[in-house]
Parts: structure tokens; sequence; C-alpha cells
């Protein structure tokens, strides 16, 4: 036996991936069990998950992974700060303290948690993205896409796998970088980096692409897989708090947006030209690896993957046929493909595991959640198979929001039908429902559509055979069913699709099966179980605390069914919001 932790921390989306003879057991983000929105921690809860998951102990481990090289990526903040002295330096003194005291001490704190006998490994950043990508990965052979926004050195890179083989040949360095771009926008619109970016594209389609020549400006890609930016407009180089020079402000011809004030017709505007330049870019870099490669396979990863409307464009504006996108595209998905880097690559395991789906983190039996609803004096009924189906059905079919916990938790930031908030696509009013009494966020943002896999080109522009278990592509949904469909169509027509297979998640299939039969449609509007600005949940209390401060109507935790006496019409926001 093999057994290979991957670990990724320091900086957002801290995660800890196990490996066994070449497959995954278990793999989690530190968040989901911390309860701390992208917890950047050393992912010490995550790593205990993993081992007692696969029932191992420290010393079973062969090795432990870290999903990079501290040592060159603090070469490249040194080198950076001193290339932009001194307005860098205050930035440069902020940033000494962790680097010294953690960061390039990852070795002894994993030493700290694992004792001595793994043996402590470094992958690198983007090898680990390009591993998460290829090796479970449903291709003998494809051309590999990394993109972020910085690795060590690397914001992005192209590359080739083959069986259980994979080199990249090319990379674009720091600090050009299509990740900071878009990041810099989503900053300049008020939003949070690394946690908002999904907004920009969210309320793209609101707007029209009025700034897209000057963010052409700003990048230049070469038509063979690189680009670079024009870093007169940036100042991510420096460290220093923003991110642009004044010179984007007399480009733009508007100053940033502030926090949580008035989105106008310019910020609309200016999201749909930055996603629109993104989708150019990415499109121009599929094509360059066909180019180089010619194979018409194509996997991804790296959180510009996220992009899922610049997925669907490869799949719409090149020769690429077959794609794999890794659903956990950012630093979490890191620590999987270095652990899947040490195990079928380092430990020659051999490679027989494709991602079918991304069930890997904490489950919730029927036993648990039993005994956490009886604790908490909650009302509720365990119902057949059948009549949990037919009864949560009917209540998606008659407009009831259902909060819906199955088995194992997702690894990546979908849900994917196991800590999922179910609702029913028919209804006009569904979206402003969800957003104002549910997930207390903005109004334009939009809700994704889980699909029965053998449905999903009846009621979406998808080709037969183009599957997206991982809700990673936004096809147009079929104009014949816009209008029945209101709650999953966005302002431009498409819906950020999920597929379901029954042989990979039979409950949740049988349960879409059965609101098609009652309203005809095949389809539910699936997101994620949580409210703005925290992680989704993951035991039965954290739950039902949400369900009862909400405004879900039903709550299925495994085959336990309640219901609130009556829905609250105006659920009070959680205190975080308030504050």
């Amino acid at each position: 036996m093999t057994a290979i932790l991957g670990v990724s921390c320091d900086y957002h989306d801290a995660a800890a991936a196990l490996v066994v003879d070449g497959i995954p057991v278990a793999a989690v983000a530190e968040e989901r069990l911390s309860r701390i929105k992208h917890d950047s921690r050393l992912p010490e809860l995550a790593i205990a998950y993993c081992l007692k998951e696969a029932g191992l102990k420290t010393s079973d481990l062969d090795a432990a992974i870290f999903y990079e090289k501290p040592m060159v990526k603090f070469e490249r903040i040194l080198t950076s700060a001193m290339a932009t002295a001194p307005r860098s330096l205050s930035a440069f003194v902020r940033a000494m303290p962790p680097w010294l005291t953690q960061k390039l001490r990852i070795g002894n704190r994993l030493r700290d948690v694992l004792g001595p006998e793994p043996r402590i490994l470094y992958g690198e950043h983007h090898l680990s993205h390009a591993a998460s990508a290829f090796l479970p990965s449903p291709f003998e052979r494809a051309a590999i896409l990394t993109l972020d926004g910085v690795g060590e050195w690397e914001t992005a890179a192209m590359g080739i796998g083959e069986g259980s083989s994979l080199r990249l040949e090319q990379s674009v360095r720091f600090p050009h970088s299509l990740g900071l771009l878009y990041s810099t926008i989503t900053a300049y619109m008020g939003f949070r980096v690394n946690d908002d970016e999904w907004k920009v594209m969210g309320l793209a389609p609101y707007g029209k692409p009025a700034y897209a020549d000057r963010i052409r400006q700003l990048i230049h890609v070469d038509g063979e897989g690189g680009f670079r930016l024009d870093l007169s407009y940036f100042d991510h180089h420096a460290g220093v708090n923003r991110a642009h020079t004044p010179k984007l402000e007399s480009l733009l011809g508007f100053p940033p947006r502030a926090y949580e004030s008035e989105i106008t017709d310019q910020h609309r505007d200016l999201a749909r030209s930055v996603q629109l330049v993104t989708e150019e870019v990415v499109v121009a870099l599929a094509r360059a690896a066909h180019a180089r490669y010619g194979t018409d396979a194509l996997c991804i990863a790296g959180g510009v993957g996220l992009n899922s409307v610049a997925n669907w464009k490869i799949l719409e504006q090149t020769p690429v046929k077959r794609l794999f996108v890794q659903p956990a595209c950012g630093d979490d998905g890191a620590a999987l493909g270095a652990a899947l880097f040490a195990s079928n690559v380092l430990y020659k395991d051999p490679r027989r595991f494709t991602m079918e789906h991304a069930y890997w983190g904490p489950a919730v039996s029927d036993e648990e959640a039993c005994r956490a609803l009886t604790a908490r004096g909650a009302r509720f009924e365990m119902l057949p198979e059948a009549d949990l189906v037919a009864r949560t059905a009917k209540a998606i079919a008659e407009n009831q929001v259902v909060g819906w916990v199955q088995g194992r938790m997702e690894f990546g930031p979908r849900a994917l039908g196991n800590r999922s908030i179910l609702a029913n696509p028919q209804n006009n009013r569904i979206k402003e429902i969800l957003n104002a009494k549910i997930k207390f966020r903005e109004t334009f943002r939009p809700f994704a559509p889980s699909v029965l896999r053998e449905a999903a080109s009846t009621y979406f522009e998808m080709p037969p055979g183009v599957d997206s278990p991982f809700m990673l592509l936004v096809p147009p949904v079929k104009q014949e069913f816009r209008a029945r469909l209101p709650g999953i169509t966005h302002a431009d027509g498409s819906g950020r699709v999920q597929t379901v297979e029954r042989r990979l998640n039979p409950r949740y299939y049988d349960l879409i099966a059965e609101v098609g039969r009652l309203n005809g449609i095949p389809v539910v509007v699936n997101t994620s179980f949580n409210v703005r600005g925290e992680p989704i949940v993951g035991t039965p209390d954290e739950a039902l605390d949400c369900f009862l401060r909400t405004g879900m109507d039903v709550l299925v935790i495994g085959r336990c069914f309640l219901t609130k006496p009556q829905p609250l019409a105006e659920p009070p926001a959680p205190k975080h919001l308030l504050r």
C-alpha cells in the first residue's frame, strides 16, 4: 500500500487530500471543518479527517507532499520587492513576519502534526494544478492549461499529459497574470479578491462590453500561448494595497466602486468587458494548446478554471472537443494534485482512477442525523426511500425551498447535490426569494440547474455526449424553455449546468426525476447550502442552524424530513452580515 497526503495552505483555501494506491479516498478544505471562510491555516482538521476516513495513522503515510516550493515563492517576493522599491517597502515589511515564522517553516509545521515518519516532499504550484487536472481525467493523452493569480513564479502554464506522465513546457511568469487582471477589476468594482470573482462573472450578462477595447489595452496575447500585461496600469507586483495605478482610473474614466455601494451601468459594463476579454484570452490559449499538441482533449486547473463561461467558449470556439476541468480548481484542489503527482509519478502507482464525482468530504449518516436532530428537540420524520423522494419532490414542485444534506460532502466550491439548497426552476420569483430570504446576497446573482444527464440536450444547447457533472460549463438554455425555466435562466439566456447520473448519485437523480414527473421538466435549482459569507454546511447541526435562520421551508438530512410550522416571511440576516 502507498499512502500519500497532499497539503495546501498559507494563502487561501487550505486543504488536505489523501491518495491510497493511486486512488483518492478523502479530500476536504479546512474551511468546511473550521467554519472560517477561505481558511488559509495549516489544515490540521482536514488532515485528521482524511486519516480517520482511511483508517490510517500518521505513521502509515509514505509521504506528505506540500503543493508548492516556499523558497522559490519567497525568492519571487524578494525579487519583486527589490525591483519596485521604495514603493514596496511597507508591504515587504508587513509580509516578512509570517514568512519567517510560518511559511518558510512548513516542513517543521508538518512534522509537528505528522511526526517523524512520513517523508516530506515539495511539489510545484502549477505542476500540482496540472496533476489535479490531467491525472484524474478520462484521457490517456491531453493538453494541459493552468491559469491562476500566481504560484511560485508562474501564473499560467501549458503542457502535455500522456499515460502516467505529465510535463509543463511553457509558462507565463509573474507579474503577467490573467488571474490578477481579473482580480484587479474585481477589486476595482468593489468586490473582494479571491472570493467575489464569480460576482463579476454573474454581473457581466447585465452589461454591455463598452470597455472591452480599453481592457484589451491591458493585456497582449501573442497567439502561441503567451501573454503580457501593460504594467503601467498595475501595481500588484509592488505588493501595495491597491493593485492598480492611477493610469487605470484615467483609462476607465470613473473611480473604483466603494464596497457595498450602488452598482451602476458603468460597473455592469465593466464586468461584461473584463469577462469578454478573459474569454478571448482563454480561447486563444486553448487554441494554442491544440495547435502545439494536436489533441482535441484539454485539461484545465487553476482558479481561472472556475470561470465556467470561458470554459464553454472553449468548446464553442476552438477545436477542443473533450474538456476536463478540475472541480476544485483553486489551491484546495492543488492538494489533491500534489498527492496524485506523488502517487502516480514519484511512487509509480498505476494511473487507474477517473474523477467522476467529487464526494470525498465528511459523510452524514441517518443515525448521526437522527441523534443531532433529536438532541436539538427538532420534530422530524424518518421516511422510507420512496416516500422521502416523493415528499421532497412534491415540496419542490409546490414552490417550497428545500435544504438537502446527503452522504459525503463535495470537494471544491460547488454544491453538487449533497450539500445543496433546492428549489423549483419554474417559479418566476425563485431567484428573488433565494437571494433575499435565504442566501442574503446580491439580487443579480444567478442560480444553477441540476438536470438528468440524458435530458440535458433537451433543455440546453449541449451536444449529446457533452457532460457537465461539476457545474463548470455555461451553455445556453434552449429558447423554447427559457420562459418555462426562469429560476435557472440567466440574463443572457444561459445556465451553469450540472448533469446528474443515477450511477453516481442515485437519490439525487431520483429526486430530480420525480420533480420532472410532477411538473414536466426534470430540472431543479441547485445552490450551495450556506448563506453569504459562510462556508457550505457540513454537519446536521450546521444545516439545522442555517435552516432555522433563513426562509427555507423543508430540511432533509439523510432520510430525516422536517418542515417549519410556518415559513419565515422575513428571516433575520446572520449576525456577521449586520456588523
